[in-house]
C-alpha cells in the first residue's frame, strides 16, 4: 500500500511539473528575440555597406522605403532609451539600466558622433529627459529632478528633486514632457502600473500626472493607462499622443496595444477595459446593468495595433517642424517604434511603423517603415525612441544593440 501511495505521489508531482512546464512554455516560447543576445552586430553590418548600396544588397537585413538610408550615429552606448537635444544641439540619451545620461557630440556635422560624454551618473534608472529654460529635467524611477547644465563641459550639477514618484513595480520607467495649458507651462509625467492587471493603491500609478514646472500642484492628468511609456505633442494641434501597452496573458492577439490622444480628466480603460471599449471579463468578473466600458465611463483607444508589439517612441512628420527633406507623401504622418514582443508565440514588432494621415489629420492606415531587426527567433536590435530634427534627419535609439541610428532621405 505504501509503495502504491508513493507511486501516486510521484505521478502527481511529475504531472504537476509537466503541466507547469507546459504553461511556462505556452507563455514564454516567443521570448527569444527579447532576451537572447543580438543575432549579430548591427552597427558592424551597417558600417560595412555604403549607404547608397543598402537597398541593392540582398543580404542587408534592414528594409527601408525607396530613397532612405540608415547609418550608425553612435555605438557601444549600452541600453540607450530616451533622446533629447541640449540648447547647443548636442544629442543626449538616457541609459536607464546603467543609471546614467550621455551626451553624443558631432562637432563636424558629418552624421557620426565622434565623442561620448557622461552628463550625470549614479541615478535610479533614469529615463525621461527634458530641457526647459536651460535646465535639464531627468525622470528617475522614484523622482523628477532638475539640474543646472554646463553647455561647455556637458555636465549636469546642482541636482534639485522636485517630485517624488512611486519607485519600482513591473513598469519602472518614467517619462516627462512639457506642455502649454492655458498659457502656462506644465510638466507631464507618465507612471506605469505595478502589475499586469490589478487595482492600484497608489493614485499616481497607471496614469499620466501633471504638475507645475517647479513640481508643485502634482495631480492626475489622465488615468487608466497601464504603461504609456512615451508621449508626444502634436505641433499643429497641441494634442498629447501616447503609446500604450496592453496587458499580457490573454493570448497572442488580445488585448491590442494602443495609440491614444489623451485629454485631461479622461480615463482610458485599464485594468477593466481595453481597445475600443472592450470589457476585460477575465480580470473584472462583476456583472453590470450596462457595459462599464462605454463612454463616458471610459475613453476608447484612437488606434488599435497588434497585441504585444510594445509601442514606444513616436514622432510626427509635420510641415514647418520636422518634414524638411522628406517626400511630400509623408507629411502629417506618424512614426512609432515597436520595441517587440516577449509574450507572443510568434514574435512581432521589432520595427518602425508609419501611420498615414491626410491633411485634415484623419487616420488612413499603417505600413512598415523600417523592418528587419527581427530575424526568425532572434533579433538584431530593439528600437526605442524616435527623434526627428528640423533638417529631417531621424534618430532611433536601440537598447538591445546599444546604438543610435540616423536615417535620412537621399532621394530616388
Amino acid at each position: 500500500m505504501r509503495k502504491i501511495f508513493f507511486l501516486i505521489v510521484i505521478v502527481c508531482i511529475i504531472s504537476l511539473l509537466l503541466w507547469g512546464g507546459f504553461l511556462v512554455w505556452e507563455q514564454f516560447q516567443g521570448i527569444g528575440p527579447a532576451v537572447l543576445p543580438p543575432l549579430g552586430d548591427i552597427a558592424e553590418i551597417i558600417e560595412e555597406i555604403p549607404q547608397e548600396e543598402q537597398q541593392s544588397k540582398l543580404d542587408f537585413p534592414l528594409i527601408l522605403p525607396e530613397g532612405f538610408s540608415i547609418s550608425v550615429f553612435a555605438k557601444d552606448l549600452g541600453p540607450a532609451r530616451v533622446m533629447t537635444r541640449d540648447p547647443a544641439g548636442n544629442l543626449l540619451v538616457s541609459v536607464t539600466k546603467e543609471g546614467k545620461v550621455l551626451a553624443l557630440l558631432d562637432k563636424n556635422g558629418d552624421g557620426n558622433s565622434e565623442r561620448t560624454v557622461s552628463v550625470v551618473e549614479g541615478l535610479n534608472r533614469p529615463h525621461g529627459l527634458l530641457f526647459f529654460e536651460d535646465k535639464l529635467y531627468i525622470a528617475e524611477s522614484d523622482q523628477v529632478a532638475v539640474y543646472d547644465y554646463n553647455q561647455q563641459t556637458l555636465r549636469a550639477f546642482n541636482k534639485e528633486k522636485i517630485i517624488d514618484l512611486p519607485n519600482g513595480g513591473n513598469h519602472f520607467t518614467r517619462t516627462i514632457m512639457q506642455i502649454r495649458v492655458e498659457e502656462n507651462d506644465r510638466l507631464l509625467i507618465s507612471v506605469g502600473s505595478t502589475c499586469n492587471a490589478c487595482v492600484e493603491s497608489d493614485w499616481r500609478r497607471a496614469a499620466i500626472l501633471v504638475a507645475n514646472m517647479d513640481g508643485s500642484d502634482l495631480k492626475v492628468f489622465v488615468s487608466g493607462l497601464r504603461n504609456a511609456v512615451f508621449m508626444r505633442t502634436h505641433a499643429a494641434t497641441g494634442e498629447v499622443w501616447v503609446t500604450e501597452m496592453g496587458r499580457d496573458f490573454l493570448g497572442d492577439d488580445i488585448p491590442p496595444d494602443e495609440i491614444n490622444i489623451v485629454k485631461e480628466g479622461e480615463k482610458y480603460g485599464w485594468p477593466t477595459c481595453y481597445g475600443k471599449n472592450i470589457h476585460d471579463t477575465q480580470f473584472d468578473r462583476n456583472v453590470y446593468i450596462r457595459n462599464p466600458c462605454e463612454e463616458p465611463f471610459e475613453t476608447s483607444s484612437y488606434i488599435d495595433i497588434q497585441a504585444h508589439s510594445s509601442p514606444l517612441g513616436l514622432a510626427f512628420i509635420l510641415a514647418g517642424t520636422s518634414a524638411a527633406g522628406w517626400p511630400e507623401e509623408y507629411r502629417n504622418d506618424l512614426l512609432v517604434a515597436y520595441h517587440g514582443s516577449w509574450n507572443r508565440k510568434e514574435p512581432t514588432g521589432y520595427k518602425i511603423v508609419r501611420f498615414l494621415h491626410d491633411e485634415e489629420g484623419n487616420y488612413l492606415g499603417q505600413e512598415d517603415f523600417i523592418s528587419g531587426w527581427l530575424q526568425g527567433g532572434r533579433a538584431l536590435g530593439r528600437p526605442v525612441d524616435i527623434l526627428i530634427q528640423p533638417d529631417g534627419a531621424m534618430y532611433i535609439s536601440d537598447d538591445k544593440a546599444g546604438v543610435i541610428y540616423r536615417v535620412v532621405y537621399r532621394g530616388d
